[in-house]
């Protein structure tokens, strides 16, 4: 029994470590596409802005 508040602790610890850990993927199959399929778009879109600000910034360029 010398160990029992030991184990205790290390218990309770690692009860701690799991719950912080991400748990697995809980969307279907479907919501899962759906998800990634508008993430894509975002990123789609910041890519355009970030394109048409470089041309912008590159027409300004060449004029001067």
């Amino acid at each position: 029994m010398a160990r029992g508040n030991q184990r205790d602790k290390a218990r309770e610890k690692n009860l701690k470590d799991q719950a912080g850990t991400k748990k697995k993927n809980t969307q279907s199959g479907t919501e899962f596409q759906r998800t990634k399929e508008q993430q894509a778009a975002v990123m789609r879109q910041k890519q355009d802005e970030a394109n048409a600000k470089k041309m912008a910034e590159e027409v300004g360029t060449k004029k001067k």
